[in-house]
């Protein structure tokens, strides 16, 4: 199978560490959906990465389809469990995480218009969501070693994702200052060969 994708999506970080953490041979093929000649809209409607192809052509997307995906197809490191309500939960931490990175890139994306044909009031509105999604997501880890407890699921990959995301794009934002309990929560993160291996770069 191949993953299409960025080297800075945290969205496409996401399913790089699932394919890592998993042991899931695969190539990753590095082809930014607005640049010219892109084939990222042949496999995925929308325009948008990732888009994770499988052996018969089949592109599949959105992120959390893809690691729902890979979770299934084989049984190495289960990071989705199989309780329905603790699934949940680590689907809403999922969500919340994935919600937060997409107010960040909408705020990228509006900083890159003309500067005259940016909106002040839009990207507050944005960066509202991006507070007080942070401020969620220190309240739920509290002093646990994972946002589940002592076990290590998708929930961590994707709300580490979105942190290293911001460190990416919004220095500025002091949360390792603010919530240091998401900074230790990285920090445990960046043990993982995976999650170390694709710091996001330009």
């Amino acid at each position: 199978m191949k993953l299409v994708g960025t080297l800075t999506s945290p969205y496409v970080r996401k399913v790089r560490i699932v394919l890592a953490e998993k042991r899931i041979d695969h190539e990753f093929l590095n082809d930014p959906p607005a640049s010219e000649g892109s084939s990222v809209p042949h496999f995925n409607p929308l325009g948008k990465v990732p888009v994770l192809i499988l052996d018969d052509g089949e592109g599949l997307y959105d992120s959390r389809v893809i690691v729902e995906y890979l979770d299934l197809h084989t049984p190495v490191c289960r990071l989705l469990p199989e309780d329905g309500r603790e699934r949940v939960e680590v689907r809403k931490w999922e969500a919340l995480a994935d919600g937060i990175c997409d107010a960040a890139v909408l705020v990228v994306m509006e900083k890159r218009r003309p500067e005259g044909m940016q909106s002040a009031e839009f990207v507050s509105k944005q960066m509202m969501k991006v507070e007080r999604g942070l401020r969620a997501l220190a309240a739920g880890l509290g002093e646990k070693s994972w946002c589940m407890g002592e076990v290590y699921t998708l929930a961590d990959i994707a709300v580490a994702c979105l942190l290293g995301y911001l460190s990416l794009r919004f220095p500025e934002i002091s949360w390792r200052e603010d919530y240091p309990n998401l900074a230790r929560l990285e920090s445990r993160m960046m043990k993982h060969t995976a999650y170390a291996d694709t710091i996001p770069r330009d």
